[in-house]
């Protein structure tokens, strides 16, 4: 069983090479994510990672981590808050901030990504069932 305040965290280095193969995947080839100069006439000035790309990680955290392998998602809300460049290296974090129903391991979890410079760029809340 899960406590409140049970943390934990997963660090990713984001790389074109991680863009491409998620616009593959999700078939988002925004040129925001694809084009440099596209990125770059953009009000970030840059081309920027999609930012589920980086709400990946979080799931990484859960399903790996906190609370780990049997872990399945009921819900999660995201606000992007910051863009990730190619090269930040994002931290996704979790921690256990309520025990919905210990008996069937329903968790709230406050789910959070912050970059290399400790900035938050995804601010969220999600609702697990974790089933170990």
């Amino acid at each position: 069983m899960l406590v409140v305040g049970q943390s934990a965290s997963f660090t990713k280095k984001v790389t074109e090479n991680d863009i491409n193969a998620f616009a593959e995947i999700s078939g988002d080839f925004n040129p925001v994510h694809m084009n440099e100069e596209a990125g770059g006439k953009s009000i970030f000035g840059g081309r920027i990672a999609h930012g589920m790309l980086s709400a990946s990680f979080i799931s990484a955290v859960l399903g790996t981590y906190l609370p780990g392998e049997g872990t399945i998602y009921l819900s999660q809300n995201l606000q992007f808050t910051k863009p990730v460049y190619i090269g930040d290296e994002v931290t996704a974090k979790a921690e256990v901030v309520e025990i919905i129903n210990p008996e069937k391991g329903i968790y709230k979890i406050k789910t959070q990504c912050f970059n290399q410079k400790d900035e938050m760029v995804i601010d969220g809340e999600a609702v697990v069932k974790y089933l170990n």
